[in-house]
């Protein structure tokens, strides 16, 4: 299984090389209407991945592509996006992802630390019914870690206002080996320095989760929304030593983000 995932990166990228390479037959890719979105969410979460304290913490939200049929939906989780095909009812593109440090403090204590880094990758969205969007998105580690994660999503909404909107819907979550021996693992000479029981993870379905919305549609191009998100570690993140000694499988978010669409033309 684990081959066919490391797979879709090529494929995606062959498949968005084919589509560019078609598009400059008819003329520069680049020139056009463009738009960008620039946010920042501040949120409550655990202090670390599969951790029992909670935090204040902030996360930046950027999203670009060429402008066309405006997106019927956009989401907080939707890491930071560049639409190579979006017609309005189908978008694809690269998506990145920034990752902070882990540092080896309190409960984290005697873990070797975990570089801040990213998630490059592609996502891939569309619309199985007018007021459903479905979304995934695989992403490779740089620098934190070595592995895949792949996100997937679906949000119900609906326009309770011509400027208020409720959202909501379940997320899934799978991970490579490398990904959990990162953030879940622990290895023998960890084990001796923080007491934690040794832990190899293999790779597989990371948390199952729900999460839901309210956006407020300040002007046209700015929108604030209040949100929470629920989600359960599951398979080898729920069978760390980590979690199941100093963390807690139910993970809990909740927060308030905001965003300003720029237009632009090249």
């Amino acid at each position: 299984m684990m081959r066919i995932v490391r797979s879709i990166p090529l494929l995606l990228a062959s498949g968005l090389l084919t589509v560019s390479a078609a598009s400059a037959g008819e003329g520069s890719w680049l020139s056009g209407d463009w738009y960008l979105t620039l946010g920042a969410t501040g949120l409550v979460a655990p202090d670390f991945e599969g951790g029992k304290k909670y935090m204040l913490s902030a996360q930046p939200i950027i999203s670009l592509g060429k402008a066309g049929p405006q997106a019927r939906f956009t989401s907080r989780n939707d890491n930071i996006s560049l639409a190579l095909i979006d017609d309005g009812s189908v978008r694809a593109g690269l998506t990145g992802k920034i990752l902070f440090s882990r540092d080896s403090d309190d409960e984290l204590k005697g873990l070797d630390p975990v570089r801040w880094g990213g998630e490059a990758g592609g996502f891939f969205e569309f619309y199985p019914l007018d007021w459903v969007r479905a979304r995934a998105e695989l992403r490779h580690g740089i620098r934190a870690h070595n592995g895949f994660v792949a996100d997937i999503a679906a949000d119900a909404f609906y326009d309770v206002t011509p400027t208020v909107r409720i959202s909501g819907g379940p997320r899934i979550s799978f991970a490579s080996a490398d990904y959990f021996d990162a953030y879940y693992g622990v290895n023998a000479t960890e084990a001796a320095a923080s007491g934690l029981s040794e832990y190899d993870p293999g790779g597989g379905l990371k948390s199952t989760g729900l999460g839901g919305a309210v956006t407020w549609k300040v002007t046209e191009p700015m929108t604030a929304s209040l949100f929470g998100e629920y989600s359960r570690l599951m398979g080898p993140a729920a069978d760390s030593s980590l979690v199941k000694e100093r963390g807690d499988r139910n993970q809990f978010t909740v927060g308030v983000s905001t965003t300003y669409r720029f237009d632009f033309s090249m």
